[in-house]
């Protein structure tokens, strides 16, 4: 479910709980059953590892009780428990036995406790709850305000802080990478980072007239989410509210501290969710938000229907998530339009033109008698995507069935079958769609841009989670390449950079290869392979020729 940023008009609620481990856990946990010699981790199929008893050893074999079983194991499968002391343990870097049933029991512990944060020495791991806790509220955002990581408990709020204070202390830009598998809570995090810089950057200047009607900049910057996640969120498999695109957003500064503005920057919008989904899956938001018919002047002015399934485009899976509700989040994108400063008129060119989008999946096209050419079969919908985008609907026609493609210096007219016109309307959707967020994203660039002067940023990526699909397209490909990229980045610096810092101050280290870093599968796709090709740009002969060419993609794909 979206969870947009709304201001409380009542008290905060003590959120203690959901931040501290309790002292009459902490006394619970301390008396928990240890045997440093005799406990210890054993695999298993349901949980992922068990806490067992070692009964004994016999060469490379341990013999360990667990779940009143015994059974024997190789030593390489036998991990060391930690003491009671680390129980629910803040930062696990400074677990004695730092294994990954420790690192698994840690987590889940501190998650069943409803403690969602935790950090892996300069990382911090959330586990999405998929409900809502009362942890970012103004009254959490002042216990984190210029306090130390260590002074408080782990905390999206305690990074960005941190972050925000490097800024001003060293006064370089910062980044905050946001990283994780779909569904794993990543752009309901980016949400809390901006609303902290938000709150922050205000509290610092002098506060404005509550009853200003002006909204102010901090306002706009939350507002942006609104936007974005209308147009470029979809339900997928895995997540109800799935970004389909990546974006960084930087928080500009002033050298006060003082909030001085933001831009977005976004990348690999999946267009092919425009004109298809799976079964399981729905289209952008905005859609379904538009159907929902609760801006009552959008349905007349874009010519739509009461019934969602008149649209192909955007029915051939789910068109309602029991989790969302589009009427609702139809009111909070039409109020997101306002305080960014879009006028009526744009909102409507908008509006209308993700309306041409679901009518142009209604054009039909039959096949002239012999002829290899197509030609509209009925003009009612055609028309109305020409009133829609401010074009006349039989030049539409003409345009997609006998495109004028330029030969030397003349225009030649080139006839198409029914097949090679529904390939360009959906092309035409899909471009159409694509070039409206980039505008969107302009648009808002330009609210957000003040005279305030700009003395460093601060950044958050956000991209689309690592999926995988019954049928995975291209830009999927493209979206869990960037996945493995931002993993490498993450693995490079939390683990080869940190055991490197060990070499060189003379600790004792037995330097660890965490492997699976599918290098090689990267490498596959980036690195030269003869001819100054890519693995992409070897293909990419397919989509600038009209006709196959004469070998086959797995031809060109042998490496």
């Amino acid at each position: 479910m979206p969870g947009h940023i709304v201001k409380s008009t009542g008290p905060d609620p003590d959120p203690t709980e959901f931040l501290y481990v309790s002292l009459e856990q902490k006394r619970t946990d301390q008396t928990k059953p240890y045997d440093a010699k005799k406990s210890c981790w054993v695999p298993d199929e349901k949980d992922g590892f068990v806490e067992g008893e070692i009964q004994g050893t016999k060469g490379d074999l341990v013999t360990v009780m667990a779940r009143g079983e015994t059974k024997n194991w190789k030593k390489d499968n036998v991990q060391q428990v930690n003491p009671p002391k680390f129980e629910k343990c803040e930062d696990m870097s400074n677990l004695t036995y730092l294994n990954d049933a420790s690192v698994l029991y840690n987590l889940k512990s501190r998650y069943v406790n409803k403690l969602i944060y935790t950090y892996s020495g300069l990382f911090c791991i959330a586990v999405n709850p998929y409900k809502r806790y009362p942890i970012y509220t103004n009254r959490v955002v002042k216990i984190y305000q210029g306090k130390r990581r260590n002074e408080v408990p782990p905390h999206i709020f305690a990074i960005s802080d941190g972050a925000y204070t490097n800024m001003l202390q060293v006064g370089e830009n910062q980044s905050m990478l946001i990283t994780g598998e779909s569904g794993a809570g990543k752009t309901e995090n980016t949400k809390k980072v901006l609303s902290y810089f938000a709150n922050v950057g205000a509290t610092i200047s002098s506060k404005k007239k509550e009853t200003e009607k002006k909204q102010n900049l901090e306002d706009q910057i939350i507002q942006t989410n609104p936007i974005l996640e209308a147009f470029g969120n979809a339900k997928t498999v895995r997540n109800d509210n799935s970004s389909r695109f990546g974006k960084f957003i930087r928080i500009h500064f002033q050298p006060s501290g003082k909030l001085a503005g933001g831009d977005i920057e976004v990348y690999l919008l999946e267009k092919a969710r425009v004109i298809s989904q799976q079964p399981a899956e729905r289209s952008y938001h905005i859609f379904y938000q538009l159907m929902s018919d609760q801006v009552k002047w959008i349905k007349p002015t874009c010519y739509l229907s009461n019934d969602i399934y008149d649209y192909h485009y955007v029915s051939q899976g789910k068109v309602t998530v029991p989790s969302i509700d589009d009427k609702e989040e139809m009111q909070f994108t039409d109020e997101a339009f306002d305080i960014l400063g879009f006028s009526k008129e744009e909102k409507a060119y908008v509006y209308q033109t993700t309306s041409a989008v679901m009518n142009f999946g209604e054009l039909k096209f039959k096949q002239r008698g012999r002829e290899e050419q197509a030609e509209p079969d009925g003009t009612e919908k055609g028309e109305i995507v020409g009133k829609l985008l401010g074009t006349d609907g039989i030049d539409l026609y003409n345009c997609l069935c006998k495109p004028k493609i330029k030969v030397g210096a003349e225009f030649v007219t080139q006839g198409r079958n029914v097949e090679q016109v529904l390939y360009s309307v959906g092309a035409l959707s899909k471009g159409l769609f694509d070039r409206m967020f980039k505008w969107l994203v302009k648009k808002c660039n330009i609210t957000l841009e003040t005279a305030l002067k700009r003395h460093s940023f601060i950044g958050v990526l956000d991209i689309a989670g690592f999926e995988i699909f019954d049928y995975n397209g291209f830009e999927q490909i493209c979206i869990n390449f960037c996945n493995e990229k931002l993993q490498q980045f993450f693995n490079h610096h939390m683990f080869v950079l940190e055991q490197e810092e060990y070499k060189r101050e003379g600790i004792e280290w037995t330097f660890v290869d965490f492997g699976m870093d599918l290098q090689a599968c990267i490498e596959l796709f980036e690195k030269y392979q003869g001819q100054n090709m890519t693995t992409c740009s070897r293909t990419h002969p397919k989509i600038f020729t009209p006709r196959p060419v004469c070998r086959s993609n797995e031809d060109q794909l042998s490496l």
